[in-house]
């Protein structure tokens, strides 16, 4: 079962409409009508909502990016949430615009907000929704292109995408991750 979802992004009206705030925008439209709040002993913007059989808390990191880990901790140890519990939705570089991945565990793939998380939880065990933007081609452009928004064409891809996310959603939060996988990968 899931029992949190993890947006990552970055927090602020300079970076809402940014490919980095991918995990952000999805996370956003699984709230629905639940407001967020913010939450300063969880470091972030937190709402609840409600599945067939469990509660699940959202959380958007309010320390960027890179510190991701001490808002995801402090929310985690907080209500006893085990790491296999967790699902991080976040951009991925290594996918096309609108590609859509669930994985469960594996290394930070140089994303600095895994990276911070992993570090937090000493573990890397947890479920990851990767939400394709594509890359810029060169290394060195990756902070400039991650940074800004995507073009007309990828935004389309990715909305596109974000409401196949959406519907498997449901059954990653009731741990039915085949049934998630075979809609996920129906629909590619």
């Amino acid at each position: 079962m899931c029992l949190l979802i993890v947006g990552l992004g970055n927090p602020g009206i300079r970076y809402v409409n940014t490919r980095h705030n991918a995990g952000f925008w999805l996370v956003e439209q699984i709230a629905g009508q639940e407001q967020f709040r913010t939450e300063t002993k969880f470091h972030g913007q937190v709402c609840r909502v409600k599945f067939p059989s469990t509660d699940c808390w959202l959380l958007k990191p309010n320390t960027f990016m890179n510190n991701s880990g001490q808002a995801v901790i402090a929310l985690a140890n907080y209500y006893k949430i085990p790491v296999e519990q967790i699902l991080i939705v976040h951009d991925d570089l290594d996918f096309p615009p609108g590609t859509i991945r669930l994985k469960k565990g594996g290394s930070d793939g140089k994303h600095n907000g895994l990276k911070s998380i992993i570090s937090h939880l000493g573990s890397n065990n947890f479920l990851r929704l990767r939400i394709g933007i594509g890359h810029p081609g060169r290394s060195g452009n990756v902070t400039n292109y991650v940074l800004n928004g995507p073009t007309q064409n990828e935004q389309i891809e990715i909305a596109a995408k974000m409401d196949v996310a959406l519907k498997i959603i449901p059954f990653i939060v009731e741990e039915k991750l085949d049934k998630a996988m075979q809609q996920l990968h129906s629909n590619s």
